[in-house]
């Protein structure tokens, strides 16, 4: 039997922090991996956003 391995690398979901507030319908997100043991806090990128149609700051949500 193969060992079990202690991945260290996870897949997350980015949601658009300003679209809520927006009004406007539909979400922004986006899925990336990140590594747990180097970032264990929630990452905060800044990525585009077709429906407002600008970058934004997109957090990692649970």
């Amino acid at each position: 039997m193969a060992k079990k391995s202690k991945e260290a690398r996870i897949q997350v979901i980015l949601e658009c922090t300003e679209h809520k507030t927006s009004g406007k319908p539909g979400t922004s997100r986006y899925i990336t991996t990140k590594n747990k043991k180097n970032t264990p806090e929630r990452l905060e990128i800044k990525k585009f956003n077709p429906i407002l149609r600008k970058m934004t700051i997109h957090k990692e949500i649970k």
